[in-house]
């Protein structure tokens, strides 16, 4: 009885196109981390004459806008939400830095609802941001 054998075929792989493939890689990785993922409220920012400069890391952000909008990074809130996530961040991690982003035209009641709310919670960790000149 007669068994034939098959013939290893050679198999190549086509080099020719990798290299467009690892430059539309490197562009779309380069794309993706410029996004910039921090949601901001537009207001106009207070003047101060004196600031100083925070680190930007573990941070909280509170903005207020003209109407008394309250908004968590960018997400707007109410005030049972601002209270359950400060209790929550600074039982997780007491020194997160709080920051108040308010509209220069903010009238001073929207602002004490959620200083109210740091009184309350005895949050010492706080920063009012103001234009930088």
């Amino acid at each position: 009885m007669n068994i034939k054998r098959r013939e290893r075929k050679n198999f190549s792989i086509p080099l020719n196109s990798m290299s467009d493939v690892a430059f539309l890689l490197l562009i779309f990785i380069m794309l993706v981390s410029l996004i910039n993922y921090r949601r901001e409220i537009k207001i106009e920012y207070p003047e101060a004459e004196m600031a100083q400069r925070t680190s930007a890391e573990k941070n909280l952000e509170i903005w207020i806008d003209r109407a008394g909008g309250v908004y968590l990074d960018g997400i707007p809130a109410d005030t049972r939400t601002v209270e359950n996530t400060l209790a929550d961040t600074y039982r997780e991690a007491p020194d997160t830095r709080l920051h108040i982003i308010a509209d220069r035209d903010t009238p001073f009641e929207k602002i004490q609802g959620v200083l109210s709310i740091l009184q309350l919670l005895q949050y010492r960790v706080v920063s009012f941001v103001v234009k930088n000149e």
